[in-house]
């Protein structure tokens, strides 16, 4: 290690414990009140004091970038999972619902995310090298498999669902019609 690369610090488990509990408060508390809700009710539902909150996200951009990372990781994983316990144009069906919820549940987020903020100009990026290869290896399978068409790529895909989707004007039955119009266009044409 060079004098230059600072040294790993590991976080305790008791501070890993915390750390997650703010994570999980906040991202229940955004869907609800916002990115703007006030931190007490992010610790009050933590079960954290302010001073534990301030050690772990001294800014609040802090907090909406883990926040943002962590949804982003859950959906993302969800893909390997799928395709492990699933057919492949099944667990691709079943990813495409999880990211359609993901989109709705970013609803939260998306004014901190377009503020302007630089804190948050890497997510985009983190977007992208996190879905892309979820959904590629998913289309992958699925076109394998005869079940799609061969033309199908995931950043075109996913920029088209974010796009598509309008939290403000579909429930869920909205989301599952969405994603069934958007396999049959997959399907057209397969093998």
């Amino acid at each position: 290690m060079s004098a230059a690369t600072p040294p790993i610090r590991r976080v305790r488990a008791d501070a890993q414990r915390n750390i997650d509990a703010l994570v999980d408060a906040a991202r229940e508390v955004f869907a609800t009140s916002g990115v703007d809700a006030p931190v007490r009710e992010i610790t009050t539902r933590a079960g954290v004091g302010l001073a534990t909150f301030y050690r772990h996200f001294p800014e609040r951009s802090d907090l909406v970038t883990a926040v943002f990372r962590h949804e982003v990781d859950a959906c993302a994983d969800t893909a390997a999972t799928l395709a492990a316990e699933h057919e492949p144009l099944d667990a691709l069906i079943r990813w495409l619902h999880r990211f359609t919820q993901f989109v709705g549940a970013k609803r939260g987020l998306s004014s901190a995310l377009h503020s302007g903020n630089p804190a948050f100009e890497p997510l985009p990026a983190y977007f992208t090298q996190r879905f892309q290869p979820a959904l590629d290896s998913l289309l992958t399978a699925a076109a394998a498999a005869g079940d799609i068409r061969t033309d199908v790529e995931a950043g075109p895909l996913l920029s088209a669902i974010s796009r598509l989707y309008s939290p403000a004007n579909l429930d869920e039955n909205g989301n599952d019609r969405m994603v069934t119009l958007l396999i049959d266009g997959l399907r057209y044409q397969a093998r």
